[in-house]
């Protein structure tokens, strides 16, 4: 059924209508709003659909000058001489036509609101073949209830786990929950349809924890729902339900110094057998010692050299704990010492070395032998389908996240690339969640091991089956491969300064006005498969809340 008439269509000799965009009047009582689906019926019986974008409120003032005089020079207490005639004027972005006719509309045709399946059709929603939940539109809710429309918003599986395309980014400055939050629904809506049997593979999650408590009870419900967010579920046909087949792994210190997790929520997930403690092991890392100097700058590669010797000379393959390798650096740092077998290492490189790898050892994450720890890596290469593993990094320092963060995605390559001895049920896809993506893949750490990892998984995650659900404030400072490789991007409220940059230029300037404002709940979604920007609302976080979100 046809929605209401709110407009003409108007094109004039300075603003003429376009293949890209169109021009109409409507009543100053509509309220539209930005993104904003509206129909004009065109040539051929065909539909041409528009997208709102601006929004302007004309009158037949000539000037400001003459609304001054006007109200008797500027008085404001002061009923104007004259009634001035005044309507809004609308800018909308031609989505497409239902025919493929693109002509300009024409002059004088009528513009109205967009039923459900014009929507759907308008934004190229209709046309999803493999759709995964990832919000709603909430659209015409203040024109009245009559012509409000809740209207499902779905990506292609294919664009977002691949085989078309992969990975999915989230913009927007902290202290709103809504990055974090988003990227959970979208594990959340994957998890439900593997529930459901609408998955046709297996997909496991690895997710880290990066700010306080946030994912540290996601098994766990909120019971802090809201009738009206249990209705928002209810229309979207999921259960507002927490999480489930969750897995926490906590950094290693006998007195929790490593995390957040209240003690008496570790012992009951503990009990639950959905808790363990994680450290590092010598002989299980040092093939891997590069990853500690992921933020260190090397510009002449003497940290190189050593990282080299290490990993490949017998000496330091032989030994067996951090104490034995303690032990061999510090001979290495004796005056007047040379290296016998590489004597271009001096011993001024050793001792830096060793003042950079011993900040790292002084924390308890480091271990002499696994007793009260597990080893990360051998739990990863284990994960099945619909498992997700919260990895907690959000109490360590920056060179320690980079360091456990770069050692996961290693150990999810080797066991997608057949590094393990794992041969059956290894999922099909993993999906790796990471907030604050810019610390390990900024422009600026394009050659350190932790980018480089993360560089490969955005090139070649498509076809091994690694996917990267990455956030961070700005996407700005993200290296131009993960951005350039990323198919969907979300963006949530972002500030001027960044908006000015060249990732956003193809947003339209009423768009991004509107990102400087976009309240926690609401962001904008771009796809391959849609025609437009859209913007979109995704419910309230079904599982447990930290106290003060």
């Amino acid at each position: 059924m046809s929605k209401q008439i709110i407009g003409k269509v108007s094109a004039t000799e300075r603003n003429p209508n376009t293949v890209t965009d169109f021009h109409f009047w409507t009543h100053s009582e509509i309220i539209l709003k930005p993104f904003d689906v509206v129909v004009v019926e065109h040539i051929k019986n065909s539909k041409t659909y528009g997208v709102v974008e601006e929004i302007s409120h004309v009158t037949d003032t000539p000037s400001f000058l003459a609304s001054y005089v006007s109200s008797d020079f500027g008085d404001v207490d002061v009923k104007t001489f004259t009634k001035r005639l005044g309507m809004n004027y609308v800018k909308a972005s031609v989505s497409g036509n239902n025919k493929g006719i693109f002509i300009p509309v024409l002059d004088g045709k009528g513009v109205r609101l967009a039923t459900r399946k014009e929507i759907l059709e308008a934004l190229g929603l209709d046309k999803i073949k493999n759709p995964l939940l990832s919000g709603y539109i909430d659209m015409y809710s203040d024109i009245g209830e009559k012509t409000k429309e809740i209207v499902e918003v779905n990506l292609d599986k294919e664009d977002i786990l691949g085989p078309r395309s992969a990975h999915l980014n989230i913009s927007g400055i902290s202290g709103l929950a809504t990055k974090t939050s988003y990227g959970m629904f979208m594990v959340k809506s994957l998890q439900d349809q593997h529930i459901k049997g609408e998955l046709n593979e297996n997909i496991a999650y690895i997710v880290f924890n990066v700010k306080g408590r946030d994912l540290l009870r996601v098994d766990e419900p909120n019971n802090d729902l809201t009738n009206s967010q249990k209705q928002v579920y209810k229309k979207l046909n999921v259960n507002p339900l927490p999480l489930e087949n969750v897995n926490y792994f906590y950094p290693y210190h006998q007195n929790f110094g490593n995390t957040y997790v209240e003690k008496e929520v570790f012992e009951k997930q503990q009990k639950n057998g959905t808790a363990k403690y994680f450290g590092y092991q010598y002989s299980k890392v040092r093939e891997n010692i590069d990853l500690f100097f992921g933020n260190t700058e090397d510009p002449t590669g003497t940290m190189e050299s050593v990282i080299d010797k290490i990993i490949t000379d017998p000496e330091f393959s032989k030994l067996r704990t951090w104490n034995d390798f303690r032990s061999v650096l510090r001979e290495k740092m004796e005056p007047g010492r040379k290296d016998r077998t590489s004597k271009e290492i001096m011993v001024a490189s050793w001792r830096k070395f060793y003042r950079i790898i011993n900040k790292f050892l002084s924390n308890q994450i480091f271990i002499q032998k696994h007793g009260k720890t597990v080893d990360l890596r051998e739990h990863i290469t284990q994960i099945k389908g619909n498992e997700i593993f919260v990895i907690d990094i959000s109490k360590l320092q920056e060179n320690l996240q980079s360091f456990i963060f770069g050692d996961v995605l290693g150990a999810v390559r080797d066991l997608k690339l057949g590094g393990t001895e794992r041969t059956d049920d290894i999922p099909d896809r993993i999906v790796i969640f990471m907030d604050e993506l810019n610390k390990y893949a900024s422009k600026e750490k394009y050659r350190s091991p932790i980018c480089t990892e993360i560089l490969d998984v955005t090139e070649r995650g498509r076809s091994l089956g690694i996917i990267l659900f990455g956030a961070e404030q700005f996407k700005s400072e993200l290296h131009d491969r993960v951005t350039g490789n990323t198919a969907t991007n979300v963006y949530g409220r972002t500030n001027s300064m960044e908006l000015s940059k060249t990732d956003y230029r193809f947003i339209p300037p009423v768009y991004k006005s509107m990102l400087q404002r976009v309240p926690p709940g609401e962001l904008i979604i771009q796809s391959p498969q849609f025609r437009t920007l859209i913007k979109i609302k995704f419910p309230f976080p079904s599982y447990h809340q930290p106290i003060g979100k």
